[in-house]
């Protein structure tokens, strides 16, 4: 089993990347915007509390992810590839969350994929994003603040997974075949 927990800035790549994944490994994947997102549309309880910090640009409470991520992880059932873990966790606190819920499982992240991409490149990915997707949080404004909140409260993560010897640091720029040649031989290194 070799759960993976995806990693990057906004725009990195990581659904893309993910799509990638499940395609060549069979993994299940759980993208907590998406689910989210799904929340939102349906109007919610989850998806309305959850909306009014997305709109703010900031992230959403541990407490409504952690319970989700476990509802959902658990639909895989006990015996699965792995599941690939996009946009969570963003908090050290998330991430000992997330140790804490596979343990009580017998399970663990085997790999945490860093998918490193510039700045620049970010807000061009994102805004490209916004006017093909409609994606309602891919403006320049809301971008400066997604990007702020990860720097300043996600990227400690990084240092964190280095000490669980689990982070590998990923090129994300070129196609994204080139991309996920880097991703795979993590994966097939596991």
């Amino acid at each position: 089993m070799k759960n993976i927990v995806i990693f990057g800035a906004p725009g990195a790549g990581k659904g893309t990347q993910s799509d990638k994944m499940i395609e060549k490994y069979s993994l299940g994947h759980i993208s907590t915007g998406d689910v989210l997102r799904s929340e939102m549309k349906n109007n919610t309880e989850l998806g309305q509390t959850a909306k009014k910090y997305i709109d703010q640009g900031q992230l959403v409470p541990d407490s409504l992810i952690i319970d989700m991520l476990a509802k959902v992880y658990d639909t895989f059932g006990s015996d699965h590839n792995g599941v690939i873990f996009d946009g969570f966790p963003r908090t050290i606190p998330q991430a000992e969350a997330l140790k804490a819920m596979l343990a009580e499982r017998g399970h663990e992240v085997a790999a945490m994929i860093e998918l490193f991409v510039p700045e620049e490149e970010l807000t061009k990915r994102l805004l490209l994003r916004g006017q093909q997707s409609g994606r309602s949080d891919d403006n320049e404004e809301t971008i400066k603040k997604r990007l702020a909140v990860y720097h300043s409260q996600t990227s400690p993560l990084i240092d964190w997974y280095e000490a669980e010897g689990l982070r590998h640091h990923v090129d994300g720029m070129g196609t994204i075949d080139e991309i996920f040649s880097r991703v795979a031989s993590v994966i097939d290194s596991l």
